[in-house]
């Protein structure tokens, strides 16, 4: 958690010194969200899709700072060959798209083969509450739960969609919508590693027993 703080924050200087090209979404404050999820999975076998706050997810799963770095800088040593970016990266199972929402259609198409293939293995992708404000997200739940698709939806709801509060955007609880595609939903203090680690695991090996 502290490598993703200290990572985050030397960027945001990078950043204000103009020497990153484009703009950089950070995770601070997230860490523990990221940190916690991504230990709970299988790395080797279960598919991690991020969002345009892809830093820590991508540092918790790869372990790879100076591969980040260099991409996000346009370095040819970059994990993307400095082609992505900081939006955009890809690295063994992981992938990311800057794009709200983009996606979460692509971690229940991945788990759709998973599950015709019978490797076992899961999808787990992470978005923001400010992303529930996309349609796309609400038809890859509908799909996810139609189709009994081995997904783990991951909402890091950290109450801003940019600089707009979650009470000006969303009507209701975020929850309940998960709720109203029959899909299972556990709230827990995003703040503590260890809270978020034991849900997390607890909701990994239920997806991946029930493949759902």
């Amino acid at each position: 958690m502290y490598l993703i703080r200290t990572v985050e924050t030397s960027l945001l200087d990078l950043f204000g010194r103009g020497a990153i090209t484009g703009t950089v979404h950070t995770c601070i404050g997230q860490e523990a969200c990221a940190v916690g999820v991504v230990a709970a999975f299988d790395k080797q076998r279960d598919v991690l899709f991020s969002n345009h706050r892809p830093h820590g997810h991508y540092i918790a799963y790869c372990d790879d700072v100076e591969g980040l770095i260099a991409e996000i800088m346009g370095k040819k040593s970059g994990v993307c060959g400095g082609t992505g970016g900081s939006q955009h990266l890809h690295k063994h199972n992981l992938y990311t798209n800057g794009i709200q929402g983009g996606i979460v259609p692509n971690a229940v198409g991945a788990a759709l083969a998973a599950k015709r293939l019978g490797t076992g293995a899961i999808s787990v992708v992470f978005v923001g509450d400010g992303t529930m404000g996309q349609g796309i997200v609400y038809e890859s739940l509908n799909v996810a739960s139609l189709w009994s698709l081995p997904v783990l939806f991951v909402l890091e709801d950290n109450g801003y969609a940019q600089t707009t509060p979650k009470h000006l955007a969303h009507a209701g609880r975020l929850a309940d919508r998960a709720r109203a595609f029959n899909v299972d939903v556990r709230a827990v203090a995003a703040g503590d590693v260890f809270v978020v680690h034991a849900a997390a695991a607890e909701a990994v090996k239920q997806v991946r027993e029930a493949q759902r």
